[in-house]
C-alpha cells in the first residue's frame, strides 16, 4: 500500500470533517465508501469500534478519530496555514472550540434533529438549546471574519459539518433567523468548489470493490 486508505461515509459529519482536512492539506488517499449497515470486515479488523472515518497509513498506523485525521493531514502539509503556526496560542483556541462543539453542541443538535419530526415543544426546546452555541459562533464571527481570526482555520472546517446540520433541520427558520453572520459564513463554505469535492458520491466498496483516489486534482 503506497497511499493511506480512508474509510468514509458520505453524509457523516465526522467523515466530512476528515475529508475536508485531507483535501485542504493537499493529501491523496484511497477512499473506500461504506454504509453503516454493511461494514467491510477489514474496517472492523483495523478499528473494532466500527465508526468512520478510519485512516490506515502505509506504516500500518490506524487513525480513527476525525480530528486526529485532520491534524495528521495538516501537520504533513498545511498550504493554507489552517493551524496558524505563527500564533503560539491559536491551535489551543481551535481545539477548545472544537471540543465545545463535539462534547456540548453535538449532543443537543442530535436531539434537535430527532424532535424535528414532531414539530412540538420538544423541538423548540432543543432548538433554543442549540442556539446557545450558535450565539457564541455568531459573536465570534462578529469579532472577525472566521471563527478564530480573519483567516480560515482548522476550527472552521471542523465545525462546518455540524453547523450545516443545524441549518438544515429547519431551513426556512434558519434563513430568517438573527444569525446572519453564521448564515453568511456557512454559505461561503457550502458554495465553494472545495465542498462540492468533499461531498462527491462514490460507489460503495462492499458493492463494487472499488477504491477511489481522493485528493486535489494535480496528481
Amino acid at each position: 500500500m503506497t497511499l493511506p486508505l480512508l474509510y468514509s461515509l458520505q453524509h457523516c459529519p465526522y467523515a466530512m470533517r476528515a475529508r475536508m482536512g485531507i483535501l485542504m492539506a493537499e493529501q491523496h488517499v484511497l477512499l473506500r465508501a461504506i454504509k453503516t449497515k454493511n461494514k467491510p470486515p477489514h474496517l472492523l479488523h483495523i478499528s473494532p469500534k466500527g465508526t468512520v472515518p478510519v485512516l490506515l497509513l502505509p506504516n500500518h498506523q490506524v487513525i480513527d478519530e476525525s480530528l486526529d485525521i485532520m491534524l495528521w493531514a495538516l501537520k504533513e502539509h498545511d498550504p493554507h496555514n489552517l493551524l496558524h503556526t505563527h500564533e503560539p496560542l491559536a491551535l489551543r483556541r481551535m481545539l477548545e472550540l472544537i471540543k465545545l462543539n463535539d462534547t456540548q453542541f453535538k449532543p443537543v443538535l442530535e436531539k434537535y434533529k430527532f424532535y424535528a419530526r414532531t414539530k412540538d415543544m420538544a423541538q423548540l426546546y432543543f432548538r433554543q438549546a442549540c442556539e446557545e452555541f450558535i450565539k457564541q459562533f455568531e459573536a465570534k464571527l462578529t469579532a472577525h471574519k472566521y471563527l478564530i481570526s480573519d483567516n480560515k482555520s482548522l476550527a472552521d472546517y471542523a465545525l462546518l459539518p455540524f453547523i450545516r446540520q443545524f441549518a438544515r433541520v429547519d431551513k426556512h427558520w434558519f434563513a430568517q433567523s438573527e444569525y446572519t453572520r453564521v448564515h453568511a459564513w456557512l454559505n461561503h463554505f457550502l458554495q465553494a468548489p472545495m465542498f462540492t469535492k468533499v461531498m462527491t458520491k462514490y460507489d460503495l466498496y462492499m458493492d463494487t470493490g472499488n477504491e477511489h483516489l481522493y485528493g486535489p486534482k494535480n496528481r
